[in-house]
C-alpha cells in the first residue's frame, strides 16, 4: 500500500468520523425530542426530561471516548514494543525494515484514533515515560519476534472485544479496520517464524 493511499484512508477515516459525530449529535437530539414530547404528555417536567436524555447522550460519548482512549495506550505500547527492538541490534536488515513499517502503522492508528477523541469532546491519553517490557529476555531476534508477535496477537483481541461495545457503529468499523492490519502484521511475524500464519478459521 503506497504513502498516498494510507494518507487517503487516513483522511477519509477522519471525514467518517466528523460525519458520525454530526449524525451522533443530530440522533441525540431527535431523542431529546421525542423524551420532551412524553413529557409534556404525562404532564412532567420537561426540563427533567431533556436533562436525563442529554445525560445518556453524554454518557454513550464519555464511554466510546474511554475505548478509544484504552486503544491508543495500547498504541503507544506497540510503538514502543517496535522501537526496543529495533534498537536491540538483533534484528537484521530486512526484519528491521518489516519491524519499522509496522510501528509506522501503530503511528497512525494513534493519530486516528486520537482524533476520533478530540471530535467526540475528549483528551487523547498521551504516551507513558517507559514499559515494563521483558528486556532481559531478548537475546535473539527469534525472541525480540515472538514478543512482537505477541503483543499484535493481544491487539487483535483487544479489538474485537471493543467493536460491539462502541454505542457510535462508525467507530466500530473503523476498529475493525485496525483490527484487519493488526491481524496481518500479526500473520507476517508467525510467518517469518516459521509458523502457519493462519493456523485456524477462527479467533477470539
Amino acid at each position: 500500500m503506497t504513502l498516498a493511499t494510507k494518507n487517503n484512508q487516513s483522511s477519509l477515516f477522519t471525514e467518517t468520523l466528523i460525519q458520525s459525530r454530526r449524525n451522533f449529535l443530530r440522533k441525540a437530539g431527535t431523542a431529546t425530542f421525542s423524551a420532551t414530547t412524553v413529557a409534556l404528555l404525562a404532564g412532567c417536567s420537561t426540563r427533567s426530561a431533556v436533562a436525563k436524555s442529554e445525560s445518556k447522550a453524554s454518557d454513550m460519548v464519555t464511554q466510546d471516548i474511554r475505548i478509544l482512549n484504552t486503544a491508543i495506550s495500547a498504541e503507544y505500547e506497540a510503538v514502543a514494543a517496535y522501537q526496543l527492538g529495533a534498537e536491540s541490534g538483533l534484528l537484521t536488515s530486512g526484519v528491521l525494515k518489516v519491524a519499522l513499517k509496522f510501528q509506522g502503522h501503530h503511528k497512525e492508528h494513534i493519530d486516528a484514533l486520537s482524533a476520533a477523541v478530540i471530535q467526540l469532546g475528549g483528551d487523547a491519553n498521551s504516551d507513558k515515560s517507559q514499559y515494563n517490557f521483558p528486556v532481559s529476555k531478548l537475546k535473539k531476534e527469534k525472541d525480540v519476534l515472538e514478543f512482537a508477535a505477541g503483543l499484535e496477537r493481544g491487539a487483535m483481541s483487544a479489538y474485537a472485544g471493543a467493536i460491539p461495545l462502541f454505542d457510535n457503529r462508525d467507530l466500530s468499523a473503523a476498529a475493525a479496520s485496525i483490527l484487519a492490519d493488526e491481524a496481518m502484521h500479526w500473520a507476517v511475524l508467525r510467518n517469518v517464524l516459521g509458523l502457519d500464519p493462519v493456523a485456524k478459521a477462527f479467533y477470539s
